[in-house]
């Protein structure tokens, strides 16, 4: 799979669970990938339909992918790698099959980002395969790209973690902050929900309304804690913790995180911008604001970009703002990214577009 790029022939890949948003963004960017069939695609609720049936944005380029209904066994034998887009507890089965046949899997659902079984079940629930979780690295390729490259089974992240964990876990390792009272205040656009309606989700309760969700109970906060901890060589049980605070926001895409630390040792924003831009300095998606200047989400709409920025004040205390597309980077194209690294092919590819602004 290493020489997939220099290859005439293209690597043919499934996407299980086609019909969501995240599957709808995985169709999205790897069509414009010179290297990718896609080869199957599934959906329970549209099986029959095709993908730009379903999806009118996707005619001329998916007009004869049929969806049909999950078949771990025909995914297998149609594609070379497989995408798993479907809800957790259900993806586990199915990325455990796949293994079994020995194809390389993706995985979208938070069945393997937490490396601890008793934590993945205390947040989720029972685990349907936790012999496979020592072995899954944990995709986010600016943490892990060496991982990424030889790994048969790779967890993409959550969206809201992407932020807090790229911009604080540099300055973990390098001493600038405090890992006590770490504050992360998120809000995100409704796609972050999913594409099932629920009521909570409707226009109208969301528009013209702004609100806390999940208040100290959300599910991505192990895994935020997970890769801190990871960052500040802490063991699991005596690892980082934070306040986290997600909020629904009436936009359908886009993720800002704003993060409050006390610096150390006299750190402010100029101390924090400068380990990010020796930590990152090759990094392809990773964009660093100048002091006092903060992103918004329509500066990454669409993009796999993360987009960092720090404001000090005297007495130590550090504000981060961080923005990214949850869709894309937070879901999808990071899914992309570490795609591109496992098969070898150059890691932007497909993933090179600039925000739509206006």
């Amino acid at each position: 799979m290493a020489s997939a790029a220099k290859k005439s022939n293209k690597v043919k890949v499934a996407v299980c669970g086609a019909s969501g948003y995240t599957g709808l963004e995985l169709l999205r960017l790897l069509a414009g990938h010179p290297g990718v069939e896609v080869a199957y695609a599934s959906s329970e609720k549209s099986a029959g339909m095709t993908a730009a049936q379903l999806f009118p944005s996707l005619r001329s380029r998916y007009d004869t992918l049929k969806l049909e209904p999950l078949d771990p066994a025909k995914a297998v034998k149609a594609a070379d790698v497989v995408f798993t887009a479907l809800p957790h507890a259900e993806a586990a089965p199915t990325v455990a099959e796949v293994l079994k046949r020995g194809k390389k899997v993706i995985d979208l659902s938070a069945d393997f980002r937490l490396r601890d079984a008793a934590v993945y079940e205390k947040t989720y629930g029972h685990h349907p395969a936790p012999e496979l979780l020592k072995e899954a690295v944990y995709g986010i390729p600016e943490r892990y790209r060496a991982e990424v490259r030889k790994a048969r089974l790779v967890a993409n992240p959550g969206c809201y973690p992407q932020g807090p964990i790229l911009s604080l876990s540099p300055l973990i390792e390098a001493g600038l902050v405090s890992v006590s009272g770490i504050v992360i205040d998120s809000k995100s656009g409704v796609s972050g929900a999913g594409r099932s309606a629920t009521v909570d989700n409707l226009f109208a309760e969301v528009s013209g309304s702004f609100k806390a969700y999940k208040v100290l109970a959300h599910r991505h906060t192990p895994e935020i804690e997970q890769e801190l901890s990871v960052a500040a060589g802490l063991k699991p049980g005596k690892g980082v913790r934070v306040t986290f605070t997600p909020h629904l926001v009436p936009m359908n895409r886009g993720i800002l995180s704003t993060i409050y630390v006390q610096g150390e040792k006299g750190a402010g924003a100029k101390d924090v911008i400068a380990a990010w831009k020796k930590a990152y300095a090759k990094e392809p998606f990773i964009r660093i604001y100048p002091e006092g200047q903060v992103p918004a989400t329509r500066d990454v709409n669409g993009t796999n970009f993360v987009d960092l920025s720090a404001v000090s004040a005297p007495d130590g205390r550090i504000v981060i703002v961080t923005a990214i597309d949850n869709l894309c980077k937070g879901a999808s194209g990071s899914a992309v990214q570490n795609f591109n690294l496992m098969c070898g092919f150059e890691e932007t590819t497909a993933l090179g577009a600039l925000a739509l602004v206006p």
